[in-house]
């Protein structure tokens, strides 16, 4: 009865987790990178452009926690006793990415571009109870947001 319960529980967590909750995330992110698609965040080492004068420069940020669901934590878990890549994590890696550096866009306000966009992570991990980890993961994106004088 309790395997029963608990496939039942995988089953409805991953439903939930990847069919529902993922994938309308994925789909407000995308409709969210084309508003800024105009606002590149990047990295480089020379590139004001030396005939603009600068109007403006402040550093703007965007973080994102994300957590993973009990179905991509029971898979992650066996990859761990078998080895190998980790592919059940990285959706969510990605989408937090993605959302740090749309959070930080935004916080942009009418910069004309932002310059050493830097990212940096963090695991926060919890012990629960049974000696597993409930993991969450922190994604940090941080740039300088640069306005030019009209």
């Amino acid at each position: 009865m309790e395997l029963i319960i608990f496939v039942i529980t995988l089953a409805v967590t991953y439903f939930i987790g990847t069919t529902f909750i993922e994938k309308k995330h994925y789909r407000s992110i995308e409709i969210r990178e084309r508003q800024f698609l105009m606002l590149p965040a990047i990295t480089a080492k020379n590139l004001l452009e030396d005939n603009k004068e600068i109007a403006s420069s402040n550093l703007v940020c965007g973080n994102v926690v994300v957590s993973i669901d009990y179905f991509k934590q029971f898979l992650g878990n066996l990859r761990n006793i078998f080895g190998g890549e980790v592919s059940s994590y990285e959706s969510v890696l990605d989408r937090a990415r993605r959302e740090s550096i749309l959070r930080m866009k935004e916080k942009a306000h009418n910069a004309d571009i932002i310059i050493n966009m830097r990212i940096e992570t963090s695991t926060i991990g919890k012990s629960d109870k049974s000696g597993g980890s409930i993991g969450c993961s922190e994604v940090l994106a941080y740039g300088t947001a640069i306005t030019y004088k009209k």
